[in-house]
C-alpha cells in the first residue's frame, strides 16, 4: 500500500517562535489514519523544530543538502549534518533551486544520493516550465528529469511532480493533467528501478495546492500526496490539506 505523504515547504519564511507554536496545533490536529507528515522549514529552525516534533506523527526536513559530506562549500549543509540534528527527510531538485541557484538534474542526484547514504529519505523534484508546457513537451522533460533516479533507493524516495508554471502563482494543474504526468513518471520509475518500485513509490503533486483544490487532485489513482507550498504555512490551511488526504492509500 502506498500511503498519502504530504509535506510542507516553508521556502526563506518562519521564526524560532512560530515553528514552536505552529507544530504543536499541527501535532494536535493530526489523528489516527492521516497522512504521513513532514514539515520542511529553514535550516536555522530545524533544531527548534526536531525538538518539539520528537515522538511525535510528525517529521522533520530540510529544503536541501549538499553532495558532499565535509569540506570547502560556504553556505552549504551536509547531508550527516542534517541526520544529527535528527532530521529524516530532505527536499532535492526543487525548481526554485533549478532557477535561482543552478541546480541540474545532475546536482539534484547527487545530492539525492548523498541524503540516501547519511540515511535520510529524499522527495526528488521535476516537472515542466510553461514555455515547455505549451510546446507540447512535458512528458519529454519528465523523461529527462527523471533519468536521473537510476540507482536510487526506491524505499527512501518520493517524486514531487510540481509544474514550475503552477509553483506560487494562484494557477495548478488540473487534477487530469497532474494524473497524466503522475501516470507517466510512473511506468518510467518502472523502467529505470523496477516494477515493484513503481507500485510502492510516492509520487506528489506540487503547485499551488490549497484546501479548497486538494481532495479533487489528492482523488487522482496515482496522486499520492503533495508538496504543499503557500498554504503550508498556515497550520490551519495545512491541516485542511492532510484531512483532505486522510484515508486514500492506494494499493502498489
Amino acid at each position: 500500500m502506498r500511503h498519502p505523504l504530504i509535506a510542507a515547504n516553508w521556502k526563506m519564511f518562519g521564526t524560532l517562535d512560530g515553528v514552536q507554536r505552529y507544530l504543536e496545533t499541527l501535532i494536535g490536529h493530526l489523528q489516527p489514519g492521516n497522512p504521513q507528515v513532514v514539515v520542511c522549514p529553514p535550516y536555522t529552525l530545524l533544531p527548534a523544530a526536531v525538538m518539539v516534533a520528537t515522538g511525535s506523527a510528525v517529521a522533520i526536513g530540510a529544503q536541501s543538502c549538499h553532495w558532499e559530506e565535509k569540506g570547502a562549500f560556504t553556505g552549504e549543509v551536509a547531508a550527516p549534518m542534517l541526520a544529527e540534528l535528527g532530521v529524516t527527510w530532505v527536499v532535492v531538485g526543487h525548481s526554485e533551486r533549478r532557477q535561482y541557484f543552478g541546480e541540474t538534474d545532475a546536482t539534484a542526484a547527487a545530492r539525492a544520493r548523498a541524503a540516501q547514504r547519511a540515511g535520510l529519505s529524499c522527495i526528488f523534484c521535476l516537472g515542466e516550465l510553461l514555455t515547455e508546457r505549451e510546446a507540447g513537451q512535458t512528458l519529454a522533460v519528465l523523461e529527462r528529469q527523471s533519468a536521473v533516479l537510476a540507482g536510487l533507493d526506491p524505499t527512501r524516495l518520493a517524486l514531487a511532480y510540481e509544474p514550475v508554471w503552477a509553483i506560487g502563482t494562484g494557477r495548478n494543474a488540473t487534477p487530469e493533467q497532474a494524473q497524466e504526468a503522475h501516470t507517466f513518471l510512473r511506468q518510467r520509475i518502472a523502467s529505470l528501478l523496477g516494477s515493484d518500485a513503481a507500485a510502492g513509490l510516492r509520487i506528489l503533486y506540487g503547485g499551488s495546492v490549497k484546501p479548497e483544490n486538494a481532495a479533487a487532485i489528492l482523488s487522482q489513482a496515482d496522486v499520492d500526496g503533495a508538496l504543499v507550498g503557500g498554504a503550508s504555512l498556515d497550520v490551519d490551511a495545512f491541516s485542511a490539506i492532510i484531512h483532505a488526504a486522510s484515508g486514500s492509500s492506494r494499493a502498489g
